[in-house]
């Protein structure tokens, strides 16, 4: 596909996509050929005009989840297609992109297994005392003060039922879990309860967090939410930080309205050292691990690969 007649259109590769660059390339002229013109650069950076120069005369670009906005966006003439190497899009400027006519594909379901996976490494950890066990052991401690719960029988709430909260749906079930859902609609899942967010979390003892960050989940999680929970329970975030608002769960922690929380996701990554969940009792953090697993990685690789095989077809898939 030609842009002008001498000229094969460009596809640039704006970071690495975990895995390596030989593996990339391969996959990506086993299913583009010589459609197009690919450049790859093997560092990521963040800054606006790197990426500038990076971006400014290609026609399609792939970036995972660094802010890309209108003042990227606008220098570059020939931009066609965002392909985003993730399920998020809430780093990319969309509105200007549908000003511009601009395609932005992401890569949702790559990452929907090892999202899953971790929030019940968060669960198990939460439930059995995991970290502070193996601080005790090494502190020649025992189990005094340590035993936790089994998972069969609790009450799991999910909030969103995408493919992540599905996912994590039947592996609650499977862990013999009553499970409570918040949804905007009903699907048809059997064995839940779909419920009001107020119910869902005065009810559960375990709430895992799977929704997407727009203006309607930002802050959904705050300290009215919070002060109806079980002082038993624990909270999951895998899913976007802002969702939640970190000062009020840092003094939920504090005060003992809840009993633990997990968090993958902050409002700024990296995170500083000085966050305010930093100083809050019964804490798991993680530093936005949840979507990187090897296989993600290469699973995430070949929707790139195929979007924009998909794109140049005129046959656009993962549009947003």
């Amino acid at each position: 596909m030609r842009r002008e007649e001498n000229r094969y259109m460009k596809v640039t590769f704006l970071e690495p996509l975990g895995i390596s660059q030989d593996q990339l390339k391969d996959m990506v002229q086993k299913e583009l050929g010589d459609r197009v013109e690919t450049v790859f650069y093997d560092t990521r950076i963040e800054d606006v005009p790197g990426l500038i120069e990076r971006s400014r005369d290609a026609d399609c670009v792939v970036l995972s989840n660094f802010k890309y906005g209108r003042e990227v966006i606008s220098q570059c003439p020939d931009l066609k297609m965002i392909c985003v190497a993730f399920t998020g899009v809430d780093h990319v400027d969309m509105e200007y992109c549908r000003e511009r006519g601009i395609t932005v594909c992401n890569c949702a379901g790559y990452s929907t297994v090892a999202v899953a996976d971790l929030v019940f490494g968060f669960a198990v950890s939460l439930a059995r005392n995991i970290i502070p066990c193996d601080r005790a052991v090494r502190n020649e401690g025992t189990k005094a003060g340590l035993v936790g719960y089994e998972l069969e029988g609790k009450a799991f709430g999910v909030v969103g039922a995408g493919a992540i909260g599905r996912r994590v749906i039947r592996i609650a079930q499977a862990f013999g879990c009553q499970v409570y859902v918040y949804n905007r609609t009903k699907k048809d899942i059997e064995g839940v309860r779909f419920v009001s967010l107020d119910q869902l979390l005065e009810t559960c003892d375990i709430v895992s967090l799977h929704v997407p960050l727009n203006e309607a989940t930002r802050g959904l999680i705050g300290r009215e939410q919070l002060k109806k929970m079980k002082k038993t329970a624990v909270l999951i975030n895998t899913a976007r930080g802002p969702v939640v608002d970190s000062q009020a769960l840092a003094e939920a922690l504090k005060e003992g309205d809840i009993a633990g929380a997990a968090v993958d996701v902050f409002e700024m990554e990296p995170v500083p050292s000085d966050h305010v969940l930093f100083n809050a009792p019964n804490l798991i953090a993680t530093p936005h691990v949840a979507f990187a697993s090897h296989q993600a990685f290469e699973k995430r690789a070949v929707i790139v690969c195929e979007n924009i095989r998909k794109w140049l077809d005129g046959q656009p898939q993962n549009v947003i």
